[in-house]
């Protein structure tokens, strides 16, 4: 087991860099909190396909949804799968083209996902897919009505099989060789955040956007 829980497999032992990496559900539950957008990696038809889509996390559950006939969550069920959430902090930008390097943290899960068929779990997962981007939007808008519940898949991936890697802080040649080359070396920030609402063309004027919604602007993710 690892520091909080997450169980330590071949496939997410830290064997490079490993105090960049980490066990910890803490570290874990921290980048989910902070995206709404995963890489979902699994085989179908013998072949490897890597899918980006959204995912929202509830009470241990990482959830994922699309079409019922998405071939990627047809597929995953009953197979093994990898799910990476990465967020960039920043170009590393070093004295030599060999030390450049990038801030960032990183989320990588293993496991075989089940689908979801309770009519009740299935409102709890896409409830938690909203509201993972957009906080007060499931009850804002309408919610699903069993047409569009039935045309939706809903996968569940439990979160004990994981592991965090992070990268912060500036070039490490700081103390090299060429160090004395006189060249400009540090970070280069990557910074996220929300902009100003951009209406439906087709919207009434005097509809605005909700408090939910303008309570984001100029906000990152997971804020």
């Amino acid at each position: 087991m690892g520091g909080d829980g997450l169980v330590v497999t071949e496939r997410t032992r830290l064997r490079r860099i490993r105090e960049q990496g980490s066990h910890r559900r803490g570290d874990l539950d921290a980048v989910l909190a902070t995206g709404f957008l995963c890489h979902l990696g699994v085989v179908v038809d013998g072949t490897a396909m890597v899918v980006p889509t959204a995912y929202g996390v509830d009470d241990g559950q990482l959830y994922l949804h699309g079409s019922v006939a998405s071939r990627s969550l047809v597929q995953a069920p009953g197979s093994t799968v990898c799910v990476t959430v990465t967020h960039v902090d920043g170009l590393v930008l070093a004295r030599s083209v060999f030390e450049h390097s990038v801030n960032y943290r990183c989320a990588m899960i293993y496991g075989v996902p089940r689908l979801v068929t309770d009519p009740d779990e299935k409102l709890r997962g896409l409830r938690a897919l909203t509201e993972q981007s957009t906080p007060g939007q499931w009850e804002y808008v309408r919610q699903p009505n069993r047409k569009e519940l039935a045309a939706t898949a809903l996968l569940a991936l439990d979160l004990d099989e994981a592991s965090v890697k992070t990268r912060t802080g500036p070039p490490d040649d700081g103390d090299s060789e060429d160090a004395a080359l006189g060249l400009w070396a540090g970070v280069l920030p990557v910074v996220t955040t929300f902009g100003e609402p951009v209406a439906d063309p087709v919207l009434a004027a005097d509809v605005l956007p909700p408090a939910h919604v303008t309570s984001r602007v100029g906000r990152p993710p997971g804020e």
